[in-house]
């Protein structure tokens, strides 16, 4: 049998065994074992020394024609292999979409800012701004321009943060209203604002008061603003936290910022035509009063033209109110089984 034989008969056997092939591995076996230095094609060419001149250049030619057909043959099982590999894996690890899912649960918004944004809502339906300012404040705006001289006690070291003599952490958000008044265009309208935010006292944790807390402050200038604007104003805030039979008082109090100053409480229950004045029980929530002239000259507004109302309120506070929560401290804590009670 000549070369060319041998190799003809040798590329039909490779072929039937690559045909019949199911497995990757089995298929680089036949191609080590074939096309490999120690392989059959190579032991044939072995042989070529026997050949003549003229018959070499020809047997040589054959025999890498065949290793290339083998080589193709190979090539292509391969990638029917893998190709098929993979859509069994596909097939295997495929997602029935139509399957019910398992319910993500939802998360809700704090207690305290559930509180504010219910606030800041009331506040734009009745064409209030809300307005924000930094919490890092100068002491210009967070005492001076609300009346607050130099030896005021409210200024002590006791109760600020300084972080220099003229820099501190806001004690309050009445700073954005000074802001706000020495911006605002009066030619315009009126100035109708709350600024809610968080503030920072040196106080004594406890179950009624935290070094940091939220506020939130209202503000309205115009001209022929009165004691009754703010009344009212006020009465709407309370009715639409704690319920439309809740009831408000105010007494005189004092704040450097206002004058008059009130100090505002609320019925802890609900009031009718039928309940009698000594049976109803009050809970202090929030302080407010006229703005003061001082307040109004410092910010560049004419207090003999322009007047107003100022309120400031704890939503923390309202809301232990309004939940009946006995310990501030619990709003901060970051426990989800407390938190998740209020949706």
């Amino acid at each position: 049998m000549s070369l060319q034989d041998t190799l003809t008969e040798l590329q039909a056997d490779v072929l039937a065994q690559i045909d019949q092939t199911t497995e990757l591995k089995s298929l680089n076996d036949i191609r080590v074992n074939t096309l490999g230095k120690k392989g059959p094609i190579t032991e044939v060419l072995r042989g070529m020394k026997d050949l003549t001149a003229e018959e070499r250049p020809v047997v040589g030619a054959f025999a890498n024609e065949i290793r290339d057909n083998l080589q193709a043959a190979i090539e292509t099982k391969k990638a029917a292999l893998e190709a098929a590999a993979l859509n069994a894996q596909l097939a295997s690890e495929a997602l029935d979409v139509t399957l019910p899912g398992h319910a993500v649960r939802k998360g809700n918004a704090h207690v305290i800012q559930q509180i504010i944004e219910q606030l800041e809502d009331q506040f734009i339906g009745m064409g209030y701004q809300i307005a924000e300012g930094p919490e890092v404040e100068e002491d210009k705006y967070n005492f001076e321009m609300m009346n607050l001289p130099k030896d005021h006690p409210a200024r002590d070291m006791q109760d600020t943060f300084y972080i220099t003599p003229e820099i501190l952490m806001r004690t309050q958000t009445s700073p954005v209203q000074a802001r706000t008044m020495e911006q605002h265009d009066f030619a315009k309208g009126a100035l109708k604002m709350i600024s809610p935010g968080r503030v920072y006292r040196r106080d004594t944790d406890d179950a009624t008061h935290s070094h940091q807390f939220h506020q939130v402050e209202g503000l309205v200038i115009d001209k022929h603003i009165t004691m009754g604007d703010l009344k009212g104003t006020l009465l709407a805030v309370a009715q639409e936290l704690f319920g439309a039979k809740h009831q408000i008082r105010l007494r005189p109090s004092y704040f450097p910022f206002t004058e008059p100053s009130v100090e505002v409480d609320v019925s802890w229950g609900d009031v009718d035509e039928n309940t009698k004045p000594e049976d109803i029980e009050w809970i202090e929530v929030l302080g407010a009063g006229m703005v003061h002239p001082n307040v109004l000259t410092k910010a560049g507004i004419d207090p003999e033209v322009y007047g107003g109302f100022a309120f400031g309120l704890g939503p923390d506070r309202f809301a232990m109110l309004k939940y009946g929560v006995d310990d501030i401290r619990n709003f901060y804590l970051n426990d989800v089984r407390f938190l998740s009670q209020f949706k």
